[in-house]
């Protein structure tokens, strides 16, 4: 492995902002080794649910924000809920990713009737929500029904940059607060960011990678940032494909054990996005259990991929793209590596 010095910040910075494609090439290959110390050449497939995208927040990036009045809003009902999962079930899933905007509808005990009904119909599944803050009561609710995983990405680590993409009501130190809570309470915790969001400077990513190496999350999602036209954002250029996969393999270099998906963002911006995700350092990809007619509203961004697909096609389209380059599906439920289930 090329001796990269992650240590220095001069360095990893250098990383960041080159332009040399052999250099690129050169992490790409450090970070797939590292990657397959621990996983080999496994690609663990999580089955995900958008099961709301009623939002009250006000995020300037995103399409689900409580202002864009162009959204067809949408929830489902438990048994909706439970169909996906079965419908995950039946096609090998062992991982259920139940995502959301931060709808206050869905109140701690409607979110507990969810995660109990999944847990007495699946007792060995993993169930990861991604549903924004909510108090340590409510995380710790959560774990004891059965959640074992939860997302909450941090969207930037730098706080000027934070407050730039977001509304005053909304802070990082809060979001921080709750990823280092979750971790406490023993959810394995997942977090990440977008590379390519305005205003975002080599730095403000500096800064990323370092808040990551401090949290140590067991899950990170990072994607490009892609505009939505609605957003007061809708008519920035959106993040690379090049910078995001340096970003992938970075952490990958930085966090080994991390489970690192090959986002949908990825692939909505190239056409085997995420295929060189994983050729850069992921080992997790999300195809969509949601039902179809949902699929196009749950619009965080444009132009999404896989928004026509049924469930099954979502996931053997993915499992023979994958195969193609070398790698090998895994539907088991994928903890991260060292993981102690009984802990």
């Amino acid at each position: 492995m090329p001796d990269f010095a992650l240590n220095q910040d001069v360095e990893l910075l250098r990383l960041i902002t080159t332009d040399d494609p052999q250099e690129w090439e050169a992490l790409f290959a450090a970070a797939r080794r590292q990657r397959e110390t621990y996983y080999g050449r496994e690609v663990y497939f999580r089955g995900l649910v958008e099961f709301t995208n009623y939002c009250k927040n006000d995020c300037y990036y995103c399409g689900i924000r409580c202002s864009n009045h162009q959204v067809k809003r949408y929830r489902l009902s438990l048994e909706q809920i439970l169909q996906s999962c079965r419908v995950g079930d039946m096609l090998g899933f062992k991982t259920f990713v139940l995502q959301g905007g931060e709808d206050p509808w869905f109140t701690d005990q409607r979110v507990l009737e969810v995660v109990e009904a999944i847990r007495k119909e699946y007792p060995d599944h993993a169930i990861t929500l991604s549903i924004g803050e909510r108090s340590r009561k409510s995380y710790e609710a959560f774990f004891q029904a059965g959640a074992n995983r939860y997302l909450l990405r941090h969207e930037t680590a730098n706080d000027a940059h934070y407050r730039k993409l977001h509304p005053a009501a909304m802070s990082l130190t809060e979001r921080k607060d709750c990823l280092f809570t979750l971790k406490d309470i023993g959810y394995q915790v997942g977090a990440g960011f977008m590379v390519g969001t305005p205003f975002q400077t080599p730095e403000n990513l500096l800064e990323d990678l370092r808040f990551l190496q401090a949290l140590e999350p067991h899950m990170v999602g990072i994607g490009p940032f892609i505009p939505q036209a609605d957003t007061p954002f809708g008519g920035y250029p959106g993040g690379t494909l090049e910078l995001t996969l340096k970003m992938v393999a970075l952490t990958r270099l930085l966090l080994p054990k991390a489970l690192i998906p090959a986002t949908t963002a990825l692939g909505t911006i190239a056409p085997q996005g995420r295929e060189k995700g994983l050729m850069a350092g992921a080992n997790v990809v999300m195809p969509n259990l949601s039902p179809k007619e949902v699929r196009k509203l749950y619009a965080l961004y444009d132009n999404k991929i896989c928004t026509g697909d049924e469930a099954a096609e979502c996931r053997f389209c993915m499992e023979g793209r994958i195969r193609n380059f070398g790698f090998v599906p895994n539907m088991t439920r994928g903890d991260v590596a060292g993981w102690n289930r009984s802990a």
